[in-house]
């Protein structure tokens, strides 16, 4: 052990409250389980079978993914900038970095535990199944209903 002493905290900024913030999607919708105001974003996303989200690209968020249940499967640009499928298997995860293109699948209903940087910049939608625009943050709070 450190002879160093341990640091001392604002104990005034401490929250023992549960967190969740549902959040609908036209392919099937999100739970947010860490407040906006967090240096990180998680989320349950649950992908309807046969529903995708839009393909994307983001210019400041970094995600990764962990399959929990059903069948899913992520559709992004390989190192060629090519895009392929990879299935989603249960027990490892997936990243995708600044700037790849990506858009998530159900191929049954699934949940995919998601997290990620901060939800900053803009998600330019390339593809977007519902014709939804791009997600800059004033359209990313109009679609949380928080406008």
């Amino acid at each position: 052990m450190s002879d160093q002493p341990v640091p001392t905290f604002d104990s005034t900024n401490f929250s023992t409250d549960p967190y969740v913030k549902r959040v609908e999607k036209p392919w099937g919708y999100e739970l947010h389980w860490v407040p906006e105001n967090a240096p990180y974003m998680g989320k349950l996303i649950h992908v309807n079978a046969g529903a995708r989200l839009s393909l994307q690209v983001h210019d400041e968020k970094q995600e990764s993914w962990f399959i929990v249940n059903g069948q899913g499967a992520v559709i992004w640009e390989n190192e060629q900038g090519e895009l392929v499928e990879t299935q989603l298997q249960p027990g490892v995860g997936y990243t995708t970095q600044i700037g790849q293109k990506h858009r998530l699948k159900g191929i049954t209903d699934c949940d995919i535990i998601e997290v990620s940087t901060p939800e900053a910049g803009t998600t330019w939608r390339l593809d977007d199944d519902y014709a939804r625009p791009h997600e800059t943050p004033e359209q990313r709070k109009k679609e949380r209903g928080e406008v």
